[in-house]
């Protein structure tokens, strides 16, 4: 934990990539309720506004665990809880098959009473060979002795 507060400001990981595949967002789908055929129809999606489905932005979001657990290791506490998030932004659709990865700045670092401490990271996930991020989020992570 000390080793992060230098960091502030800084990228302290990027995450292996991650294939967003029609099962991926099926699955997704059959978990939320949200069969949208943008999402869930390939042939209809096909010859709609993107040319193929896309993923829910919340399936993106969904995937900060996935992303971090590959980005970086943070050691010595006992437990770990998603506080939520700030600022989420979804800024480019994720077409199906696409690659996606996250890098994570740390913007926050405190101290809590409760022998625990609050980290904010931004969340900058790019899908590969796009031209700008498809979604940037802040997310509040609490570490706990």
């Amino acid at each position: 934990m000390d080793q992060l507060q230098p960091l502030l400001g800084e990228v302290v990981g990027t995450s292996d990539w991650t294939v967003i595949d029609q099962q991926r967002i099926n699955t997704f789908a059959d978990a939320t309720g949200d069969h949208q055929w943008i999402h869930v129809d390939p042939a209809r999606a096909a010859s709609g506004p993107f040319g193929a489905p896309i993923a829910h932005g919340f399936l993106t979001l969904s995937l900060l665990p996935v992303f971090s657990e590959s980005a970086f290791v943070i050691s010595q506490f006992r437990l770990g809880v998603n506080y939520g998030l700030n600022k989420v932004r979804f800024l480019k659709p994720v077409v199906v098959n696409a690659r996606l990865r996250a890098h994570f700045k740390l913007l926050s670092f405190e101290s809590l009473d409760n022998k625990g401490t609050q980290l904010i990271f931004e969340m900058t996930v790019e899908m590969e060979g796009a031209d700008k991020a498809v979604c940037v989020a802040e997310s509040i992570l609490r570490l706990f002795d």
